[in-house]
């Protein structure tokens, strides 16, 4: 079975200053979201959970840096691929927020979801589609093994696009609140017909970032009973 285990970067710098963090504005972790990233590595390490072939990332700053300090949990190097990127922000890249909004307007993807965020800016329908290749491409070329991917929670919403077949050209009329960290787990299982189709497995696992703002450790080693995606 192929397993896609998808990451989102700890928390970030551009999240706290309300910066577009693009390539320009993206300056990796908070000293929070480098804690985060650390407890999940601390997770991974002692429960032996992901018995991962392959680790990409996004090549943003803060998603690289959460893999790097994830990948000695799974005793693999980072690959970035760009593809994995959160939407293209465009010119609006660096700017404070309140003034990308003063400059370029509220964008409003669910009745626009074909005009670009801004002038270089990716749409939200683009973006699906280039999330929807990246991970077909990503699947295609890994079947049969574990797959870590960390990247964005733009990107966990655009699995849910492509793997559920929903429409890439329309915004989601829900939302997922993906959070900083947390793992999304993705299977390709066989179905009674022969064919195989993907299941979610978890969404949004954070329970290894319960202890980040209390002295007393969870006892992952304790815990572990038994080997998730393999």
């Amino acid at each position: 079975m192929t397993n896609l285990v998808l990451i989102r970067h700890g928390e970030a710098e551009a999240n706290v200053r309300h910066i577009v963090g693009g390539v320009r504005g993206d300056t990796g972790l908070t000293p929070r979201g480098v804690i985060q990233a650390e407890r999940l590595r601390d997770r991974l390490a002692a429960t032996g959970e992901i018995a991962a072939h392959v680790l990409l990332a996004s090549s943003l700053p803060r998603a690289r840096q959460t893999a790097e300090i994830v990948a000695p949990a799974l005793g693999l190097s980072v690959t970035l691929d760009d593809e994995l990127q959160e939407l293209r922000p465009g010119e609006a890249d660096g700017l404070a927020l309140g003034e990308a909004l003063a400059r370029y307007g509220v964008p409003d993807f669910e009745r626009e979801p074909e005009r670009p965020l801004c002038p270089g800016g990716e749409s939200w329908s683009g973006f699906m589609k280039r999330v929807g290749d990246a991970l077909g491409r990503i699947v295609q070329t890994h079947t049969g093994r574990t797959i870590v991917v960390v990247a964005h929670g733009g990107v966990v919403d655009g699995a849910f696009v492509h793997f559920l077949k929903l429409d890439a050209r329309g915004f989601l009329p829900a939302h997922f609140a993906t959070s900083h960290a947390s793992m999304t787990h993705w299977q390709l299982r066989p179905r009674m017909n022969h064919t195989e189709a993907w299941h979610l497995m978890t969404f949004n696992d954070a329970a290894h970032l319960r202890d980040v703002d209390r002295t007393e450790r969870i006892p992952w080693s304790a815990l572990a009973v038994r080997r998730g995606p393999a």
